[in-house]
């Protein structure tokens, strides 16, 4: 078979529980699971209106269980009764001004709703591949860069320190218990769909939408490596589908970015730039416990996995802003 007829035949008819079906990377992967023929069950706490999995309808096409990734009685019923083979773990508190304001909800969604989750497709024999979402943020704030893999986990600021947490208990879940987990930790996430408007790409194209000047929080120095939603959905399909048919690589994390150091300031340039705009950035330098200089190696993956990102930073940009064109048109 050729080798998207492999991945159909993986996916079609295959009972899959996402956990953050409705969150930005998360809309993307119940659609594309969707289309691969996958048996999609998801978990969601909040009803978001606004979330893509909601305005396109396709909450209409999965099973939705009401519930908290926390409570893991709930996991285990989902898990029982749709009798999941495979689990896409992205439920998360992803602001980091948040987990500044609101430390014990981001550790005890992060880190609690992990080993609460993992917990619960321990006592689910049924389960077959669990594919755990941690963050490039998980290596803290570190000396040598690129990060790879092999870096020590050693973040400092609540945010970092959850995902962290929520990293290592993963992978002790497979050593103590033989879980099938696997790891992914990728670049800050953009796209369609994310609706968190203090994030720079999102926040700077609603401002040029409305003629406003996009607003910067930090001094606009800050690196970071940008890493396109869909490519986060394809990426996270990739490892189950691997982890379906190499055991070995149970336990192993990998890095998924574009490789591409761009700072703050010059991606919402970017932004204005293919916006064809002229305003002018409001730069507030107001930000604070926010690591400087992040980016990632995802040699292992190009490396072991075959993998390559489908889209360009400026190809992403472009299909994110026509994305909130019809989003704000509406």
């Amino acid at each position: 078979m050729e080798a998207m007829e492999l991945k159909r035949a993986f996916w079609l008819d295959r009972p899959t529980f996402v956990t953050g079906g409705t969150g930005l990377v998360g809309s993307w992967l119940v659609q594309r699971l969707m289309s691969a023929g996958a048996d999609v069950v998801c978990l969601v706490r909040d009803w978001v209106p606004q979330s893509e999995l909601v305005r396109k309808n396709w909450i209409e096409r999965v099973t939705v269980v009401r519930g908290d990734v926390r409570d893991r009685e709930t996991l285990e019923r989902a898990l029982g009764e749709y009798e999941i083979d495979t689990v896409i773990h992205l439920a998360a508190q992803t602001i980091v001004t948040i987990a500044n304001r609101n430390p014990i909800s981001t550790f005890e969604t992060n880190i609690g709703g992990t080993w609460n989750l993992l917990e619960a497709c321990r006592r689910s024999p049924k389960v077959k591949q669990i594919v755990v979402a941690s963050s490039d943020k998980a290596y803290g704030d570190q000396e040598i860069l690129p990060y790879r893999e092999g870096t020590p986990l050693q973040g400092q600021h609540p945010y970092d320190v959850s995902k962290s947490a929520a990293d290592l208990i993963a992978r002790a879940y497979v050593k103590s218990f033989d879980l099938p987990v696997i790891v992914t930790r990728c670049g800050n996430f953009y796209g369609g769909g994310d609706l968190n408007w203090n994030r720079i790409i999102p926040g700077t194209i609603r401002s040029i939408l409305r003629g406003q000047p996009p607003i910067i929080r930090s001094d606009g120095n800050y690196v970071r490596d940008y890493f396109y939603a869909e490519d986060g959905a394809a990426a996270y399909m990739l490892l189950a589908e691997e982890l379906g048919t190499r055991r070995e690589l149970k336990g192993e994390a990998f890095n998924f970015s574009n490789e591409t150091q761009v700072t703050v300031r010059e991606v919402a340039e970017r932004v204005l730039t293919l916006m064809k705009s002229d305003l002018q950035l409001d730069i507030r330098n107001e930000t604070t416990n926010e690591i400087r200089h992040q980016y990632l190696s995802a040699e292992k993956a190009r490396r072991e996995l075959n993998w390559k990102p489908l889209f360009s930073l400026n190809e992403g940009l472009q299909k994110t802003i026509e994305w909130y064109r019809g989003f704000f048109n509406e």
